[in-house]
């Protein structure tokens, strides 16, 4: 599987591609739709799926499911679990803390999206209305249980792995 960051609007929201077999998923379409299209290319989007509903990371989200005649995946209609969409299958996983709704994506057993649940060396805040720190501390130990060399990506800043997260993140101590 192919993973492409890109860095969308104001806040540098990361958007991801996943690409496979000349289909794709989109993660997070913040903002900047035309430049999110040119990287989709010719492959075929089979879904959006989206880790919370801030508008840094849902701001191209109208743009993108009118252009690509695509479905969107949220907490509203994915159960936490294994899920299939078109060569994909991956795991939701329910992160609340930095809002209510907040998902991770889970996949081949080596990546893990996080949206603003986790980042590299800290955490996402949870004094907005939907946050809740004692939820997101929950969170980060669902996620403990995952293998140690998994690599996380996180909705802003750069990748980390579980096992750096697990040495140096205060939060994860």
């Amino acid at each position: 599987m192919q993973i492409k960051r890109i860095k969308v609007g104001y806040l540098e929201t990361n958007c991801y591609i996943l690409i496979k077999n000349n289909e794709c998923l989109i993660i997070d379409p913040g903002a900047e739709g035309k430049k999110i299209i040119g990287e989709v290319g010719e492959n075929k989007v089979k879904g959006i799926l989206i880790t919370h509903s801030h508008p840094d990371h849902i701001g191209a989200l109208k743009e993108l499911k009118e252009h690509f005649k695509c479905d969107v995946y949220d907490k509203d209609n994915l159960n936490e679990g294994k899920h299939e969409l078109g060569v994909f299958t991956f795991e939701v996983i329910y992160t609340p803390g930095h809002t209510s709704d907040s998902l991770s994506y889970y996949f081949d057993n080596k990546y893990l999206f996080t949206g603003d649940f986790l980042f590299k060396g800290t955490i996402g805040r949870t004094d907005l209305p939907t946050g809740n720190y004692d939820k997101l501390l929950n969170s980060l130990e669902k996620i403990k249980k995952y293998p140690k060399e998994i690599k996380i990506y996180p909705g802003h800043m750069d990748e980390t792995t579980l096992i750096q997260e697990l040495e140096t993140n205060p939060y994860m101590q």
